[in-house]
């Protein structure tokens, strides 16, 4: 197993530092997005990148149809009703099983300290991995015309790594504060502005190599189509609050083509 030193450049990201985890937390509660630049070094950023390549071929690529809310169809809505509309998202990924025992991501992915930040930023007390053999580390693939639809996340914070960048496209939007989960306001109205291209999203810069928190469980967001003939790569880590979670067989189906 490799040296934290070794995948993460600490000299601009000192993650156990109680001064730097304050102001990441200030950023992400501020904002409800935290981006380290060069948060890999160089020797493992272009490791992952060359293992990206090197397990593209055992990658489960779908298509799918969705609504916004990631649930199914409310017959109580028209088709055309903001709550029930279809955008589309296309990629493929590899899971957990595919990543290299001695792979930078799962040193960093198992590592305490880099666990630690996470919790003193995200207000969480513990994070465990999946029960299930495939959530945990999913690297995602973008081809030319895959690209993530407008939606909002299910949990309350994402973790990502920008591992190759397109040629152009591939972009990271996203309009913050759209509506309100936990107390049931959907904000149809606004979500339809979004659809409709009639209220701007911000970007989101990253660049290869970069560590993305974001909360986009209030927040709808989507990654544009990809262009050029370089794939965007994304790894996806993820952790629950409490242990022994797995997706659920139908998730993984839909996810990976298996359980």
């Amino acid at each position: 197993m490799q040296p934290l030193a070794h995948i993460i450049d600490l000299s601009a990201n000192p993650i156990g530092d109680t001064a730097f985890q304050a102001r990441c937390k200030a950023t992400l509660d501020t904002s409800g997005v935290l981006v380290l630049p060069g948060f890999l070094t160089a020797a493992a950023l272009a490791t992952v990148r060359l293992e990206g390549a090197e397990h593209s071929h055992a990658a489960f690529y779908a298509a799918s149809k969705h609504n916004v809310y990631l649930k199914p169809q409310d017959e109580a809505f028209p088709a055309d009703h903001a709550r029930n509309r279809l955008v589309i998202s296309s990629k493929g990924c590899i899971t957990d099983e595919e990543i290299p025992a001695q792979s930078p991501l799962r040193t960093l992915y198992d590592a305490q300290p880099f666990r630690d930040f996470l919790c003193a930023v995200l207000e969480e007390k513990r994070l465990y991995p999946y029960a299930d053999r495939l959530s945990s580390i999913n690297l995602h693939y973008a081809h030319r015309g895959q690209e993530l639809g407008w939606h909002f996340d299910n949990s309350s914070f994402a973790i990502t790594l920008l591992i190759q960048k397109p040629q152009a496209g591939g972009r990271f939007e996203y309009v913050e504060n759209l509506r309100d989960a936990d107390c049931g306001e959907m904000n149809y109205a606004g979500v339809s502005e979004v659809l409709d291209g009639e209220r701007a999203a911000k970007p989101l810069t990253m660049e290869e190599g970069d560590l993305v928190l974001f909360r986009g469980r209030n927040a709808m967001h989507r990654v544009t189509q990809t262009e050029g003939d370089t794939t965007r790569m994304l790894v996806v880590l993820a952790y629950n609050a409490q242990p022994d979670i797995a997706l659920s067989e139908s998730a993984r189906m839909t996810f990976y083509g298996r359980v």
